[in-house]
């Protein structure tokens, strides 16, 4: 693999990782949140992960594996590995207290709300970020490695998701300080856990690239995206009030990954 290749796959999941700062600056310099903009771009988000990992990275994922181990086992070992992905994410979800979870809902309104005590809550939310990002910086680090059609939507759909994590690291945090530039640092550094996670990938998975551990990665990316959009884009952007548009917004999602991937035909 070229190094111009690996370069480009970090510098996109920087992207990603950033954009957690940019929800931590929405936070301070906006009065109110944008409710009907961020139901429908979350829900574009979940559209584009969903689409992409049903009909470009599982059938890829499938093709690898079947080439190494044949149509059954390759079959099972693609979807062992797409629920495994899922598993892995909903785990990080479970062993984090739900008070504390990340994609519990914050508005930047909050910002003008006093409140005590929550040091601790806030320095948990800022690592719990950091722990789902993780996964989502492999997650996009590999995505670019195989196809930059893919993953140009999967870095654009992650950064959309992370701007109201940035959001919700911030307001606790800021709560727990009174201190904006401590809340900012705080929120972006736990976006660089995204390049971090690509780091790992590269030093700890490209040593050992095959074909097959290319559709075993492939498979559980699928299902990290499927598990993250199903179980926090959707019902965050309907927390947010704006049910239709959310739909819209997959939908949305899933017209413009289609036609993305039809022009790279």
């Amino acid at each position: 693999m070229d190094v111009q290749t690996i370069l480009l796959a970090f510098g996109l999941t920087l992207i990603a990782g950033l954009s957690t700062g940019i929800g931590s600056v929405l936070a301070f310099f906006t009065k109110r949140t944008n409710t009907k903009f961020l139901s429908t771009a979350l829900g574009f988000s979940a559209g584009v992960m969903i689409y992409v990992s049903f009909m470009e990275m599982m059938p890829e994922a499938k093709s690898s594996l079947i080439e190494d181990f044949g149509e059954h086992l390759g079959t099972l070992y693609m979807l062992f590995a797409f629920f495994g992905g899922m598993a892995l994410i909903s785990l990080i979800d479970f062993i984090i207290p739900e008070d504390k979870n990340p994609h519990e809902l914050h508005r930047v309104e909050e910002l003008d709300k006093k409140q005590t005590g929550l040091t601790k809550t806030g320095m948990m939310v800022a690592v719990s970020i950091g722990i789902h990002n993780f996964p989502e910086g492999i997650a996009t680090f590999t995505s670019a490695l195989n196809s930059l059609e893919i993953a140009l939507p999967i870095t654009f759909a992650i950064a959309i998701h992370n701007i109201p994590e940035g959001i919700a690291v911030s307001v606790p945090i800021y709560h727990a300080t009174g201190n904006k530039k401590k809340a900012f640092w705080l929120s972006f550094l736990s976006g660089m856990a995204e390049p971090v996670g690509a780091l790992f990938g590269f030093l700890i998975l490209m040593p050992f690239w095959t074909p097959a551990l290319n559709g075993f990665i492939l498979a559980a990316v699928s299902g990290i995206m499927v598990f993250i959009s199903m179980d926090e884009l959707l019902p965050s952007a309907q927390k947010y009030g704006e049910h239709h548009l959310s739909i819209l917004g997959l939908i949305g999602g899933m017209v413009t990954m289609a036609l993305s991937l039809f022009l790279f035909i």
